[in-house]
């Protein structure tokens, strides 16, 4: 079954501004993953797939880290020359 959510903020913590009200909300409802979770369920996903998924997502995080350390490492490099 899936998980109940409860995401408040009061006025009193915005100081009345409407506008940062909205922006808390918003802010508290991402660092929750609320949208990303109703994005995924949205529609049925065979595990397979999910795996699948899952295993690609790990694969470019992995190279894109990769890229950013060696960056780093070149950045240094430069630095030293």
């Amino acid at each position: 079954m899936a998980r109940a959510y409860n995401v408040e903020v009061n006025i009193e913590e915005t100081r009345g501004d409407v506008g940062k009200l909205i922006r808390k909300f918003t802010k508290k409802v991402k660092k929750m993953k609320l949208l990303e979770e109703l994005r995924d369920r949205r529609y049925f996903k065979k595990p397979s797939l999910k795996r699948r998924m899952a295993k690609l997502s790990k694969l470019r995080n992995a190279k894109k880290a990769e890229r950013t350390r060696q960056e780093k490492y070149d950045k240094k490099l430069g630095a030293r020359k």
